[in-house]
């Protein structure tokens, strides 16, 4: 008997006022649509994450959630030892900024620590970044993909040496408005779009599943998406 595919979403509660759990379901039914085992595990603060996750998704929140998630993903401990063991950690906007050394909440930019997941800090910026966000991901063999998504982040990310940009800006602000967005470290990868951003951008949604299983997948053919991404893509462009 196959084991199912774990995919954890984590404190939607706290982490999930953008609509980011669409990216669990992307992520479970695009092993399905390929005939792979796939498990939704859903967890709460006071319910215990689970160890053995092969994808670990959080999403973007308010300030004060970021603090709560920190605190309870500390206590319980899980995550570390999920990521440990081999799973991939895939966290959005606020999830990304709580990966990182350090974020600041509130109108007094108060300093918390994070996860320390992420060689990456985040600050406020000087302008809140809104709007549509076109950049370009450079594959692990070497061939690119335009990712598109929306972003909503008052938060500015500066990465350090042990983390190297998701990918480069094309339209919109990205970490901090210096040409990247997002930060990959080992199996943790952080980013900014919403939208959700695996539904939009399902190339990303077969790298984090690929990473998770340490094979690579059959392509799935669907070309309605392919039609939406490139309307996407011109609309960013035109603006």
């Amino acid at each position: 008997m196959t084991t199912p595919t774990r995919i954890v979403l984590v404190y939607q509660s706290l982490l999930g006022i953008y609509g980011d759990r669409g990216n669990s379901t992307v992520l479970v039914q695009r092993l399905r649509r390929r005939g792979l085992e796939a498990e939704l595990v859903v967890v709460e603060p006071g319910d215990e994450v689970p160890a053995d996750g092969d994808v670990y998704l959080l999403g973007g929140g308010e300030d004060l959630a970021q603090v709560s998630a920190v605190k309870a993903l500390r206590a319980d401990g899980n995550l570390f030892r999920g990521l440990e063991g081999g799973g991939v950690l895939f966290a959005v906007c606020a999830g990304y900024q709580i990966c990182g050394h350090s974020f600041t909440v509130g109108a007094q930019d108060t300093v918390h620590e994070g996860l320390g997941l992420l060689d990456v800090t985040t600050t406020r910026g000087a302008t809140r970044a809104v709007g549509e966000i076109l950049t370009r991901w450079q594959r692990p063999d070497g061939s690119t993909s335009l990712i598109t998504g929306f972003e909503n982040h008052g938060g500015y990310t500066r990465l350090g040496p042990a983390a190297t940009p998701l990918a480069t800006v094309e339209k919109g602000i990205g970490n901090d408005g210096g040409g990247t967005e997002g930060a990959v470290q080992g199996n943790v990868i952080g980013t900014y779009p919403h939208g959700p951003v695996l539904a939009r951008n399902p190339d990303l949604a077969d790298h984090l599943l690929e990473l998770a299983l340490g094979r690579a997948l059959e392509p799935l053919v669907m070309p309605s998406i392919e039609v939406l991404r490139a309307e996407r893509v011109a609309a960013v462009r035109g603006r």
